[in-house]
């Protein structure tokens, strides 16, 4: 029997992506996105409010961030995690193997709305997904490159299963959060 491995893993995202969590998204307001379910969370916060220092980002809003993490790591809010998710899973990736805008931790404009938030994401993840798809074979057997560090001759399928990996981790834990804040005693 032939797989096309191309198509499985494309849709192993996708359908999580369209069934589950874009769909948990809707309606995210600022207040979500933003709240801070306990004392000393990482956020995104206007520039001079960072919990880290100066935080990191190229605009107004920057994300708590430091590197190497403190342990234990700090609870993050929804806002941090599309932030992660947005920079540092898809695009610095995006970047790295489809042709996306140079991206980082340091020079992304993090978004102060929830609604920004999920413009960033949406657009992030189309060019993530597409460029998978295009992938075929050859792509996903091909050594992932220098842009990823100690991981550069794995071949790409590795690095698709670890974003995949990625976005539906953390799409669980914004979820959560979801229900947190709306079930919470406020």
């Amino acid at each position: 029997m032939d797989i096309d491995w191309n198509q499985e893993l494309s849709e192993q995202l996708d359908w999580h992506w369209r069934n589950q969590l874009r769909p948990r998204l809707d309606g995210l307001t600022d207040d979500e996105y933003l709240w801070e379910p306990v004392a000393g969370c990482w956020s995104i916060r206007r520039r001079g409010e960072s919990r880290t220092g100066d935080g990191v980002g190229s605009g107004e809003w920057v994300i708590d961030f430091a590197y190497p993490e403190p342990s234990p790591a700090p609870v993050t809010t929804i806002a941090w995690r599309l932030g992660h998710i947005i920079a540092g899973v898809f695009g610095a990736r995006n970047a790295a193997h489809f042709g996306g805008p140079a991206t980082s931790y340091d020079s992304f404009p993090y978004a102060g709305t929830a609604a920004e938030a999920l413009r960033q994401l949406d657009e992030a993840y189309v060019r993530w997904a597409e460029g998978v798809r295009a992938l075929g074979p050859d792509g996903l057997a091909r050594p992932c490159g220098p842009a990823e560090g100690p991981f550069a001759e794995y071949p790409l399928a590795s690095l698709v299963l670890h974003i995949n990996r990625e976005a539906i981790h953390h799409g669980a834990e914004v979820a959560l959060l979801r229900d947190l804040y709306r079930a919470g005693p406020d």
